[in-house]
């Protein structure tokens, strides 16, 4: 399949379906960059409450001098909340930011297919999933890659850009180009489970449960011994429970699953922890305990 030639000036206006903490974080981004953006979420309660922290986050901008209060109201003013998929109709490009269940990407990635023009493009911030599995459910794979943010997105400096095997160079081009304009530095990596990120973190943070799990060292210690000896900004246990054990999981198994080799086999403490519900910050408990 051949790509008609494009550019980011042909990308205006930027669809982001799911508006959890990446989903609202992404929309954030593309609108503090002037893009015009329609956020939506089956959940009108969450869009409110995404809403609340976008507005929370581009004040703090304006508290440090990066925005100015105009700035912060003009970034509000161009994003726009909608449980209706429909709007994407209307949109360049459509990232998806929903849960991470292949299954139920794929059937939504099919529902935006129909849906949408020939010309939209689509990217999925799966932290783990197969880009060219997803791709192969649409009648544009060509036009369909991967747009991994990091968490918190307004502050984190990468993008990693995953290439589906279908993905074509002007649809790399054209998103990477776009991820320089909000500020981002893309890195381009090819689609294989975990992509680079999380096949190297996420069996960090798994040896980290590993050593709880034998009684190495409590979840304290273990964090301090990698802030205080290897400079990490926060410790591996820590930052499981702020990514949430059921995610840290979900991708230990797509490792695990994909490359078949034992070293990724998740802890028992971990898939323990996460059938007792203890997720992290978002259940109030994981290694640490929250309020």
């Amino acid at each position: 399949m051949t790509t008609t030639a494009f550019s980011t000036d042909s990308l205006h206006t930027i669809g982001v379906l799911g508006a959890g903490t990446m989903g609202h974080g992404i929309a954030q981004v593309f609108a503090q960059s002037g893009y015009t953006v329609h956020l939506v979420d089956n959940q009108q309660a969450q869009l409110e409450t995404a809403l609340k922290a976008v507005d929370r986050s581009l004040g703090k901008f304006v508290e440090k001098g990066k925005l100015t209060a105009d700035q912060h109201s003009a970034s509000l003013g161009r994003l726009h909340t909608h449980t209706d998929i429909e709007v994407f109709a209307g949109c360049d490009l459509v990232v998806e930011a929903i849960t991470e269940n292949e299954t139920v990407k794929i059937d939504l990635f099919r529902k935006l297919d129909a849906l949408c023009p020939a010309e939209t493009l689509f990217a999925s911030n799966t932290s783990a999933i197969s880009l060219t599995r997803m791709a192969a459910a649409t009648s544009r794979p060509d036009r369909f890659m991967g747009m991994h943010f990091m968490n918190p997105v307004p502050l984190m400096q990468l993008v990693e850009l995953i290439r589906a095997l279908q993905t074509s160079d002007e649809t790399f081009n054209a998103i990477k180009s776009l991820s320089e304009q909000l500020g981002k530095t893309p890195i381009e990596v090819r689609d294989a489970p975990g992509f680079v990120s999380n096949r190297i973190l996420m069996p960090m943070i798994n040896e980290a449960i590993f050593t709880v799990y034998e009684g190495v060292a409590e979840a304290e210690a273990i964090d301090s011994v990698m802030t205080l000896g290897m400079n990490h900004p926060m410790g591996p246990l820590k930052l499981a429970d702020m990514i949430g054990l059921d995610t840290c999981l979900f991708i230990m198994n797509v490792l695990h699953d994909g490359f078949k080799d034992p070293k990724y086999r998740p802890c028992p403490l971990l898939v323990q922890m996460v059938d007792a519900g203890y997720t992290g910050r978002k259940s109030g408990r994981g290694f640490y305990n929250y309020d």
